[in-house]
C-alpha cells in the first residue's frame, strides 16, 4: 500500500489542530506547511524502503530530522512552549501511525 501526502498532511493537521485549538488561526499556516514536510519525508522514506536504499535505523534519523525541524518551525511562534509544540508535532504524527508503519513494513512512528 503506497502513502499518500495529501492524506497524510490531511490527517497530520486535524490532529494538530486540537493541540494548537486556541493558536490555530495564527499557526495555521505553519502546521499545514510542517504536515506537508512530514509527509513528503515519510513518502521518501517508503520509496526508498522498497528500493532496499534505507534501512531502519537510517529512516528513524531521517524522520527525527524533519521532526526537529518542523519542532523549530512552530517554536518560532513567540509565546508557544516547547510542550505544546511537541504535543502537536506528536498528536499530528500518532494520527496516521498505523498507516505509516503498514506500508513501511517497520515500526517507525
Amino acid at each position: 500500500m503506497a502513502l499518500k501526502a495529501s492524506e497524510l498532511a490531511k490527517s497530520m493537521v486535524a490532529a494538530a489542530r486540537g493541540q494548537l485549538d486556541e493558536r490555530w488561526p495564527e499557526l495555521r499556516e505553519y502546521a499545514e506547511a510542517e504536515a506537508k514536510k512530514l509527509a513528503q519525508t515519510l513518502i521518501m522514506i517508503e520509496r526508498l524502503k522498497r528500493r532496499g536504499k534505507i534501512n531502519k535505523r537510517q529512516a528513524e534519523l531521517l524522520l527525527d530530522i524533519q521532526r526537529n525541524t518542523s519542532r523549530s518551525v512552530i517554536l518560532t511562534i513567540e509565546g508557544l512552549g516547547l510542550l505544546a509544540a511537541e504535543a502537536a508535532i506528536n498528536t499530528a504524527l500518532g494520527s496516521i501511525t498505523d498507516t505509516v508503519n503498514g506500508a513501511i513494513g517497520w515500526k517507525l512512528l
